[in-house]
């Protein structure tokens, strides 16, 4: 619809600048615009709306559009500069919102967080088009994300420190062998999850998930219903991280804050402490490195008396990658050791630990450190001699990786890491090399986060290389091999 008021209101209109600096620096036309909106609309099932580069000039001009378009043009300038744009930076309103549908600032209570887990997969479900549900998510940064998680340290009014924030029910459907059952069907999605990436069982994990709420809608015993809250906030924690892998960032921060209110009610700190960590990344991932170190950190005071030597190597290896990001070397090589010397821990004390944190081998904590010196590098101005640093640490993930077919995704993406550490070293037949092999790997993979850390590694290397005749081989072969054309699954 494009008429006067269709989608948006004239009243005192004024040039919109925020908006009109955004999309300057976009470097889109008014047409580009245009049509990313309104393919935008048609995968969130919003056929209604049909905007043309006389309605993107009325919104530069200062008209505000109504709903769905303020939520998609913040995903598309955030995703554009890979970090959160929010509508207000837009210069546009935000509607009043449902926190059941969206926001992450919930109630901290058992049968709500159940209610919230069951409305938003089933959402998930039944929407199911690249993960844009409706027009109720937007990604939550700063304060507005921060303090509301903080009250995870915070004990239910009422209850023991462990025990669910809900009564003991009498009577259970569900039996031993079933509930074992669930929670080995939990590892298997994470094994697929590493093997194929996020796109290739993302609505089966959801699926589950929607599953498990409704057993917990039942009468359980507290024990079980204990462990169905564990399962449930792993269940969501890893449709959080396969939204997060296929590019679903809204969907993806939604399903993490729900994880970390099911793991509160389960009691687990450690799980919580996890939960955290993944949120803490994909906050890197969009260019928010302090938030992401508050989310660790937080992680830290929480977990501190239970986490394995495992999960605290993982957490400190987390807090490098902020420190890095952040241009703060000597506190992001700190933690660096501190991760190398608890990781020597491992396994010490003979106790099992839980299978969502086995992923933290020998191979990943090399990679995420020695993605760290790289992070360092760039934030230091291309600096080769971070760069120097992030090589052997990075060949060494690379090797190990390579021994290892489980976690093919991780394999692709530390690839991709050796390719762009080249880069920095302005060795641009060696970073083909290495993007050649991540392009195998990630043929295999669904997994969108692969592919477009691949695609802005070949982007650099021909800004920059151009004429060297690998390069633009190379680039031929990354169109022709890995279009873009990702969908969540």
């Amino acid at each position: 619809m494009s008429g006067s008021g269709a989608d948006g209101t004239n009243a005192g209109k004024r040039p919109n600048g925020q908006l009109s600096s955004w999309f300057l620096r976009s470097g889109w036309s008014k047409g580009e615009l245009a049509r990313q909106v309104n393919r935008r609309a048609r995968q969130m099932g919003a056929h209604h709306i049909s905007t043309d580069t006389s309605r993107v000039r009325r919104w530069l001009d200062g008209e505000q559009p109504r709903e769905p378009i303020p939520r998609i043009l913040s995903e598309l300038f955030s995703e554009r500069f890979g970090s959160v744009v929010a509508v207000e930076d837009l210069g546009l309103r935000a509607v009043h919102r449902s926190p059941s549908v969206s926001g992450v600032d919930l109630p901290w209570a058992g049968d709500q967080t159940v209610t919230l887990l069951s409305e938003f997969s089933r959402s998930d479900l039944m929407l199911a088009r690249r993960g844009f549900l409706g027009s109720s998510l937007s990604i939550a940064a700063g304060s507005a994300l921060v303090e509301p998680m903080q009250r995870w340290l915070v004990p239910v009014p009422g209850s023991e420190a462990g025990e669910p924030s809900v009564p003991p029910r009498r009577g259970s459907r569900l039996s031993q062998p079933e509930l074992e059952l669930l929670e080995a069907t939990t590892v298997m999605f994470r094994q697929w999850d590493a093997q194929c990436g996020g796109g290739l069982r993302r609505k089966a994990v959801v699926g589950q998930l929607h599953e498990v709420t409704d057993l917990l809608q039942e009468p359980q015993p507290s024990a079980t219903r204990r462990r169905l809250f564990r399962t449930a906030a792993e269940l969501a924690e890893l449709a959080g991280w396969m939204s997060y892998d296929v590019g679903l960032q809204p969907t993806a921060q939604k399903y993490f804050v729900l994880a970390l209110h099911a793991s509160k009610e389960a009691g687990d700190k450690p799980l919580g402490s996890y939960i955290l960590s993944s949120m803490s990344r994909q906050m890197i991932h969009l260019g928010r490195p302090d938030d992401a170190l508050e989310l660790v950190h937080l992680a830290q005071y929480g977990s501190r008396d239970c986490a394995t030597a495992r999960t605290q190597a993982m957490l400190y290896a987390m807090e490098a990658r902020a420190y890095a990001n952040m241009g703060q070397p000597s506190k992001c090589r700190r933690a660096v050791r501190m991760a190398e010397d608890t990781f020597t821990d491992v396994g010490l004390d003979g106790e099992p630990e839980p299978d969502w944190i086995r992923f933290f081998s020998e191979a990943e904590l090399h990679g995420e450190n020695s993605h760290s010196y790289r992070d360092l590098a760039y934030v230091a101005g291309r600096s080769p001699t971070y760069a120097s640093l992030a090589e052997p640490v990075m060949e060494r993930a690379v090797e190990l990786f390579g021994r290892d077919h489980e976690h093919q995704r991780s394999y692709a993406l530390n690839l991709v890491g050796m390719a762009t550490v080249h880069l920095l070293k302005r060795e641009p037949e060696q970073a083909t090399e290495f993007a050649g092999r991540a392009l195998t790997v990630a043929r295999r993979v669904r997994s969108e986060r692969v592919n477009t850390r691949l695609r802005k590694t070949v982007d650099t290397a021909a800004r920059e290389f151009g004429d060297v005749a690998d390069v633009a081989q190379f680039t031929d072969r990354l169109t022709a091999q890995l279009p873009e054309t990702a969908e969540a699954v």
